[in-house]
């Protein structure tokens, strides 16, 4: 989870000063562009790198769902290749995560992206479903289809129109409405819970997915780079919430049980996911094996038939 958002603007007494103005007062010494985009005021070198790369952890994560969505696609199977369980397991890992950033008030770069992977999430399941339909009925209806592409612009409408209303909300509150403590109290405990739900769904999605690819002996129809990009996503994202360590001045063990949640979540499945790469690395040979041995059985019959 990334940092709270910024302190309320004091009021300036007797200054004639524009909101933008106030803001910059508030973090004089840091990163104007991280101040402005993300308002988090960085002020040395661990947390300029930590938000560097955390900002690459949402790349990652972004883009991660690609290139699934283009091998299923391309070979209609995505229904024997991927499990159901690891689809809703990874719905309800970003589900919560959305449910804990709203809960908290985060930032509204964080809620956005939150909404992102859900709705990436939902597409990849409307996917799953589609040529479940579609190869169960042996071709896919018309109706089928409409239903289907209806889904997917219906899922990035929310995702287009559930920010923005977001985004506004944010720019019309208060910045120096005071929050009741023991309000303030419960929204972190519960977001926090939320944490580590998510973290039980994330750590819970690769072991239905190992299991099918156990099944199968295979790893056809699953991109490489849903799971590649996902590690990469993990490891940076916790790499960023250790790189801000050194710059806690005071409460470390406070700043590590605060982020233990999003810690397990992101090294546990880093580690699950080296699983699955060995999986990757197994059933390529199992494959090819096949192959060269039918090789190995034609070539005298063509030989034999050369002779005669």
């Amino acid at each position: 989870m990334a940092a709270d958002s910024g302190p309320p603007f004091p009021p300036l007494l007797g200054m004639n000063v524009s909101r933008a103005e106030a803001r910059q007062l508030l973090c004089p010494d840091g990163s104007p562009w991280i101040w402005q985009l993300l308002e988090q005021c960085v002020q040395d070198a661990w947390e300029y790198w930590s938000v560097l790369i955390g900002l690459l952890s949402i790349g990652c994560f972004l883009f991660a769902a690609l290139p699934q969505l283009y091998v299923a696609h391309k070979n209609g199977r995505v229904d024997q290749a991927l499990s159901l369980g690891f689809l809703l397991c990874w719905l309800g890992g970003d589900f919560t995560n959305f449910v804990g950033c709203y809960l908290t008030k985060q930032l509204p770069i964080q809620i956005v992206t939150a909404i992102f992977y859900v709705n990436m999430d939902l597409i990849m399941i409307s996917q799953f479903a589609y040529y479940k339909l579609k190869n169960k009925q042996m071709k896919g209806s018309g109706s089928l289809k409409g239903f289907c592409i209806g889904w997917v612009i219906l899922c990035v409408t929310l995702s287009v129109l559930l920010p923005s209303q977001l985004l506004l909300r944010n720019l019309e509150r208060n910045a120096d409405v005071e929050v009741n403590q023991n309000s303030l109290g419960i929204t972190e405990m519960s977001g926090f819970i939320c944490g580590y739900v998510s973290s039980v769904f994330y750590l819970g999605s690769r072991f239905p997915q190992l299991h099918k690819n156990f099944q199968r002996k295979s790893t056809e129809g699953t991109s490489y780079m849903l799971f590649a990009l996902a590690m990469l996503g993990n490891f940076t994202y916790g790499l960023s919430l250790i790189l801000k360590l050194p710059s806690v001045r005071h409460s470390k063990n406070r700043y590590i049980i605060h982020h233990l949640p999003w810690l397990i979540g992101s090294f546990g499945v880093l580690f699950l996911d080296f699983f699955v790469t060995a999986q990757f690395i197994i059933y390529r040979k199992h494959k090819t094996a096949p192959s060269n041995l039918l090789a190995l059985e034609v070539e005298p019959l063509l030989v034999d038939e050369e002779e005669t």
